[in-house]
C-alpha cells in the first residue's frame, strides 16, 4: 500500500505550498465567533506551507462549525473535551509536542477568561497551560466593534501582550472587528516559529517599477509590477529580519516597514537615506527607469499630431550605493529579453562585476517573469561557481535568493 492509503486525505496537500512550517505542530483553537467558518480554510493553508494541525474546540463553536468539519480540516481528531489523555498537557505542557498555540477566531469572551485566569473550556485550559508552560502563543480575534473597543476587552489584549501573547489585529469593516485574512495570520505563523536564520538582521529591499513624470497627469514607466519584491520582503520577514522595501506599491502589513516612492530619484535618496541607519544587505529588485525627463508644471495639451520627449539618463542606484557603502552586501536584478541563456549569464556577470556584487538575479522576459506570478532565473555569486537556475513561483525565488544571502551574511 502507498503512503497515501495510510494517511488522511488531507495530508495529500502537506507542503504543496511550501516547507516553511514543516515540521511544526500547531494546535488551532476555535471560539464562538462567526468567523469560525474560516478555519477549515486557515488549517489547510497552514498544512499547505508543512504544518501538522491539531484542532481544539469550545462547546460554543459547535454551534458554527461542526468539528466533523473541523477533522476535515486537519485530518487529526479534534478535541472537544478534555479526558485523561491529557491533552493539554501533551501538546503545552512544559514537554509538549506543540510548537504553538493559534486560537482563531477569538471571542471577547475568550480573550477575557484567558487574561484573567478563567478555565472553564478545552481552548481556555490549553492557554492557561501554555501561558505556564512558554509554549509559543497567538490570538487572533473576531468580534463586533463595540465589543473590541471595551475598555475590559482592550485590558485583556494588553495584560496578554505583557505576557508574551502575541496578535493579528483584526481589520475593521461594517462595524466588526473582521478576522485577519489567511494570509496574513499564516506569514504571522510563519514568523513566530519558523526558520529565522534572519533573526538580527537588517535588510532593505527594492521592489517595482518607478514613474517618471511628464506632466502633473502623464509619466513615463515599465511593465513591473513589483511582486518580486513584495515576495522578497515577505519571505526576509517571515525568517526573523528586520524589513524595509522601497516601492510604489502599499503592502500595510505590521511588522514591515515601507518607504513609498514614485522616480528613480526618490528611490534613490530614499535607499541611501535607509541605508545609513545600517543594514545587512540591499537587495535592489525595483525596474529602475533608465531616463527621465523634465516635468512640465502644466498638462501638455492633446490634439498634436506629434509630440517630441527629449529623455536624459537617470542616476544609477547600483553606483551610488556601492561608492557609498564599499563593504555592504549586495543583490542585484538583470533583466533582458531575447538572448540566449550563455548571453543572460554573460550580461549578468557584466553587471556583477562593474558594481561589485555578490548574486546577480538574472531572466529573460520574452520568457515569463513581469507581471506573472512566476519566473525563470540564474542567480550568480562573485564565487564563478555555476548559476543556480530556478524555475518557479516568486516566492520560491525569493526563498533561494535569501538562502543564498545567509550563506554570505554568516
Amino acid at each position: 500500500m502507498n503512503n497515501y492509503g495510510r494517511t488522511h486525505p488531507t495530508k495529500w496537500i502537506q507542503n504543496q505550498k511550501s516547507s516553511s512550517l514543516d515540521g511544526k505542530t500547531i494546535v488551532l483553537g476555535v471560539t464562538g465567533s462567526i468567523a469560525a467558518v474560516r478555519v477549515v480554510e486557515l488549517a489547510r493553508e497552514l498544512i499547505r506551507n508543512g504544518a501538522e494541525v491539531y484542532a481544539v474546540t469550545t462547546d460554543a463553536s459547535k454551534w458554527i462549525i461542526n468539528p466533523c468539519a473541523l477533522h476535515y480540516a486537519t485530518g487529526n481528531d479534534v478535541i472537544t473535551e478534555l479526558t485523561g489523555v491529557l491533552e493539554h498537557v501533551k501538546f503545552c505542557g512544559f514537554k509538549g509536542c506543540a510548537d504553538l498555540l493559534l486560537i482563531a477566531p477569538a471571542t471577547a469572551n475568550t480573550i477575557s477568561k484567558i487574561a484573567n485566569g478563567i478555565d472553564d473550556t478545552p481552548v481556555t485550559t490549553f492557554a492557561t497551560t501554555a501561558l505556564g508552560s512558554d509554549i509559543p502563543f497567538m490570538v487572533v480575534p473576531a468580534m463586533h466593534e463595540s465589543m473590541y473597543n471595551h475598555p475590559g476587552v482592550v485590558e485583556n489584549i494588553d495584560k496578554l501582550k505583557l505576557w508574551g501573547v502575541s496578535f493579528v489585529d483584526p481589520y475593521f469593516k461594517e462595524g466588526v472587528a473582521k478576522i485577519a485574512s489567511n494570509d496574513m495570520i499564516v506569514l504571522n505563523v510563519e514568523h513566530a516559529i519558523g526558520n529565522n536564520d534572519f533573526a538580527g538582521k537588517k535588510v532593505l529591499i527594492t521592489g517595482g517599477a518607478t514613474a517618471e513624470p511628464i506632466d502633473p497627469i502623464r509619466f513615463l514607466t515599465n511593465r513591473s509590477s513589483g511582486k518580486t519584491g513584495v515576495e522578497l520582503a515577505l519571505e526576509a520577514y517571515r525568517r526573523g529580519s528586520e524589513v524595509t522595501i522601497v516601492h510604489r506599491n502599499q503592502l500595510n502589513i505590521p511588522g514591515i516597514n515601507e518607504v513609498y516612492v514614485e522616480s528613480a530619484d526618490q528611490m534613490i535618496d530614499a535607499v541611501l537615506n535607509e541605508l545609513g541607519k545600517g543594514y545587512d544587505a540591499l537587495i535592489s529588485s525595483a525596474a529602475i527607469s533608465d531616463y527621465t525627463i523634465d516635468e512640465s508644471p502644466h498638462k501638455i495639451k492633446s490634439g498634436k499630431d506629434e509630440l517630441s520627449l527629449v529623455l536624459k539618463p537617470t542616476r544609477k542606484l547600483l553606483y551610488e550605493v556601492r561608492n557609498s557603502y564599499p563593504e555592504l552586501v549586495i543583490a542585484g536584478f538583470k533583466a533582458e529579453n531575447g538572448v540566449t541563456v550563455d548571453e543572460l549569464i554573460l550580461r549578468a556577470k557584466n553587471l556583477q562585476q562593474k558594481y561589485g556584487l555578490d548574486f546577480v538575479v538574472a531572466n529573460d522576459v520574452d520568457k515569463k517573469g513581469m507581471g506573472d506570478k512566476t519566473n525563470e532565473v540564474y542567480i550568480m555569486n562573485s564565487y564563478n561557481t555555476n548559476p543556480l537556475h530556478v524555475n518557479g513561483s516568486k516566492r520560491l525565488i525569493a526563498s533561494k535568493l535569501l538562502d543564498k544571502l545567509v550563506e554570505k551574511l554568516s
